[in-house]
């Protein structure tokens, strides 16, 4: 299995500290945002090879990041070098797909999460349905669903229907930017686009990807830090205390 890290965006809101640095390589306590994200998913091992994709402003620190960890690192750079001129996320995996030859399942992931429980039990839960995945939380706030992707569930934890940023949601489920595709679901993205699947947020391609064969939705079993704006970045700061293991 091979994880993709979605690294390409600019982070304009972080500005001026994500303005000539990647905001996957801040620092949240001891580690970087990346460094609690792949420890965590060594200690499952079912990851080969850790892609992150960047955009070309700052794929020279990612290449700097990647050589002082051990294990195998790719770090993808997709000759954007603009947030007006970057690809989006989808294109984003369909670039890495195309270039690196991936045809293998995919553990997709947004680089500039953090979570307090291990990303493990998605693999886990995933690798059992033998489905691609997505995980799903509730959120009360009818502003922040609008700008999320959203999904209707049904009993057996598949997903009806789900639409990034609606301007009417028709449920109180978010859905994260993580995501497993399996090796035929990742051989589909092109077809996705060619379709008419939006581009930009990652849940796009899900969005498409639930209309044409089965995704689960696992309830997510603790809580993700997004970290967004410079306020988002002093609170993770401030609470995160690591990774819960049970």
């Amino acid at each position: 299995m091979k994880c993709l890290i979605l690294a390409a965006g600019y982070a304009t809101r972080l500005y001026p500290l994500t303005e000539n640095f990647p905001k996957p390589l801040l620092k949240v306590g001891e580690k970087t945002i990346l460094d609690w994200l792949i420890d965590d998913l060594e200690e499952g091992g079912r990851i080969d090879e850790y892609i992150v994709i960047s955009n070309h402003k700052y794929a020279e620190h990612f290449r700097a990041w990647a050589a002082g960890r051990s294990g195998s690192i790719t770090v993808l750079d997709d000759h954007t070098e603009t947030n007006e001129t970057r690809l989006g996320a989808v294109k984003d995996i369909l670039y890495a797909i195309d270039t690196l030859k991936l045809d293998d399942d995919l553990l997709v992931a947004a680089g500039d999460n953090v979570l307090d429980f291990s990303l493990n039990k998605f693999v886990d839960y995933a690798l059992e349905k033998g489905t691609s995945c997505v995980m799903r939380y509730y959120e009360e706030s009818t502003e922040k669903l609008k700008k999320a992707g959203v999904a209707e569930v049904d009993e057996r934890d598949v997903i009806i229907s789900m639409t990034e940023k609606p301007s009417e949601p028709r449920s109180h489920w978010c859905t994260p930017p993580f995501y497993y595709y399996t090796k035929a679901d990742a051989g589909l993205v092109r077809k996705g686009i060619e379709d008419g699947c939006g581009t930009d947020a990652p849940g796009s391609y899900i969005a498409w990807l639930c209309g044409e064969t089965v995704v689960h939705s696992m309830l997510m079993p603790g809580k993700r830090y997004d970290i967004g704006n410079l306020e988002s970045y002093k609170k993770v700061n401030e609470e995160y205390r690591g990774i819960a293991h049970d």
